[in-house]
């Protein structure tokens, strides 16, 4: 019997990973690596899951760890651990430098010393992001990752230094593959996410207004693409790409190839929502600081961190994504097609919050 292990869980892509993980691999079994302020919502999610998918009743052990800390924290490590999934990670814009690099850089490094330490490893799966790219202008490669860029947040940084630790690893012999979706928005069929963030701002935002509806325009909105890609196609890619020899040693770029430009992200969300947008030319800086006023985020609903990103430089390579799953069923959806569903999700689940899991 083998084991899989999971960090990242009951976030928004290791709960949706886990059942296709378990299901391609029978025989196997899971380990969860879950912090103790979590694991109550951890049980829940695993009893929910393994009603609607009874395959996993007996398969999943949800273990009290933290992967701040060395051996992640837990009590034991069996040896017949043979597959890595790191997904855990601080997803927020405004983390704190120290919190950020101590999840992000070091959690990743302590999971890379688990790594090594297990006979039977056969491929450590690591979930990064496309936004290592920080401040790169232009397309950015699957194979690239240091080109001298800048970082807007600590979150883009760690993740950043992160992936060079596991491209480390991968040079110096660990068998990986390196995931870096975009910017991930609710499954394209139910409208499912765990937070409104990204490009929920923007649709709040012009949920609140009038008729015609205030837009910014701080950058070139024909020119600027917004890389939103929904859940379901990268855990589906993970999940394919993951049982594949030729992804090991690989980079994925988990993004939308025909990305929609800031224009084709404004002008759907606003026909869908009969309004007509009305740009207004403001500088980024500007904005930002307008945003960063006290009172004004709260009001708008747009936090200070997320505008960088409808000024964003990078175009992102898909080629090893795009040629490896060819064939596979798995393609990321058109944005138009998804966006209906994004917005009935969002009108009918008023509740969800922006808050991170950290």
């Amino acid at each position: 019997m083998s084991t899989v292990l999971f960090t990242g869980y009951p976030g928004f892509l290791g709960s949706a990973l886990l059942p296709l993980v378990l299901e391609k691999r029978p025989g196997t079994n899971a380990l969860c690596v879950v912090q103790e302020r979590f694991m109550p919502l951890a049980q829940k999610r695993l009893a929910e899951q393994t009603e609607e998918h009874p395959d996993l009743d007996g398969r999943v052990e949800l273990v009290t760890g933290d992967i701040t800390e060395p051996g992640l924290g837990m009590d034991r490590v069996t040896d017949d651990i043979t597959e890595v999934f790191h997904l855990a990670a601080v997803y927020d814009l405004a983390v704190p430098s120290e919190l950020a690099y101590r999840v992000n850089v070091e959690g990743t490094r302590h999971v890379l010393d688990l790594c090594w330490s297990l006979p039977g490893l056969k491929r450590l799966q690591y979930v990064s992001t496309c936004y290592v790219s920080g401040s790169h202008h232009g397309l950015f490669l699957e194979d690239q990752l240091d080109t001298g860029q800048t970082f807007q947040n600590h979150y883009e940084h760690t993740k950043f230094e992160a992936e060079q630790l596991v491209r480390n690893a991968i040079a110096d012999g660990l068998p990986a593959t390196i995931y870096r979706p975009g910017i991930v928005v609710g499954d394209s069929v139910t409208g499912e996410t765990q937070k409104f963030d990204g490009p929920y701002f923007l649709l709040q935002f012009l949920m609140k207004q009038p008729k015609y509806a205030v837009v910014p325009r701080v950058a070139d909105p024909d020119q600027v693409r917004f890389g939103l890609v929904p859940r379901d196609f990268v855990i589906g890619a993970i999940d394919q790409l993951s049982t594949m020899d030729v992804a090991v040693g690989k980079c994925y770029a988990l993004a939308d190839p025909k990305a929609p430009t800031v224009r084709e992200l404004v002008e759907t969300f606003c026909s869908l929502l009969d309004k007509e947008p009305v740009w207004m030319r403001v500088p980024l800086k500007f904005t930002q600081v307008l945003i960063g006023l006290p009172g004004v985020e709260r009001l708008v609903g747009f936090p200070e961190e997320s505008v960088a990103y409808f000024a964003h430089p990078t175009v992102y390579d898909t080629t090893n994504t795009v040629t490896d799953l060819e064939g596979t069923g798995v393609s990321c959806p058109h944005f138009a097609d998804y966006a209906p569903i994004m917005i009935e999700y969002v009108k009918m689940h008023p509740d969800v919050s922006s808050a991170a899991m950290v």
